[in-house]
C-alpha cells in the first residue's frame, strides 16, 4: 500500500564522513546515504518506496543531529525512531539483530543467523546488511565476518569507512 504522505529529507554537510542525506517517513527514519550516492538513494525513495519526497531540514533536524553527535564520538546510541515497515520480511528480521549490536563490539554473520535461530542463513544475513538502508543508525558497520576480518562494505569509502567507525567506537578488530 502506498501512503501518500510524503518523505522528508534532510542534509548533513562536512560530517567526518563527509556530506549525508537522512529520509524520514511519519514512523521515523527510513533511509540514510552519502552525498556520492543520492542518485540510488533518491531512487530507493521514490520507486521503492513510492511515496513523494520533500527537503525538510527540520523535520530531519533529530536524525541529523543525532548522526553529527555520533560521528563525531559525542553519542554511543541513537534514540529516533525507525520505519521498519520499509524493510522486507527477512531483512527487517536480520537488520532488527544487527540494530541491537552494542556500540563497540561485533557479530559475524554467523552468529547474527543463529540469534534468529536460521543458522544456515549467514549468507541471507549478508545480503540483508548490504542492502541495509540505514546504514550507521542500524549498525551494519559492527557485523564482521567468521575469520574475525572485515568483509564487505557499501558506504562512503567501502572497508575504509568501515574501519574508521570501528576503530571510533573502539570495537576490536583483526
Amino acid at each position: 500500500m502506498t501512503s501518500h504522505l510524503p518523505i522528508y529529507i534532510g542534509q548533513l554537510k562536512k560530517s567526518p564522513l563527509g556530506d549525508l542525506w537522512v529520509a524520514i517517513s511519519e514512523k521515523g527514519l527510513v533511509a540514510i546515504e552519502w552525498d556520492d550516492a543520492k542518485d540510488e538513494f533518491d531512487l530507493y525513495l521514490t520507486h521503492r518506496l513510492k511515496r513523494a519526497c520533500i527537503i525538510d531540514q527540520r523535520r530531519t533536524s533529530i536524525p541529523l543531529q543525532q548522526l553529527n553527535e555520533y560521528l563525531r564520538g559525542r553519542r554511543t546510541e541513537f534514540t529516533i525512531r525507525i520505519d521498519w515497515d520499509s524493510l522486507r520480511p527477512f531483512q527487517r528480521a536480520a537488520l532488527k539483530h544487527v540494530y541491537a549490536i552494542p556500540y563497540g563490539e561485533t557479530r559475524t554473520y554467523g552468529e547474527i543467523a543463529h540469534e534468529m535461530k536460521r543458522p544456515h542463513a549467514a549468507r541471507a544475513v549478508g545480503r540483508a546488511n548490504a542492502t541495509n538502508p540505514m546504514p550507521l543508525v542500524i549498525p551494519c558497520h559492527r557485523v564482521i565476518g567468521t575469520d574475525g576480518k572485515l568483509h564487505g562494505y557499501g558506504g562512503g569509502e567501502g572497508l575504509k569507512t568501515k574501519e574508521w567507525l570501528l576503530k571510533m567506537e573502539g570495537a576490536v578488530i583483526a
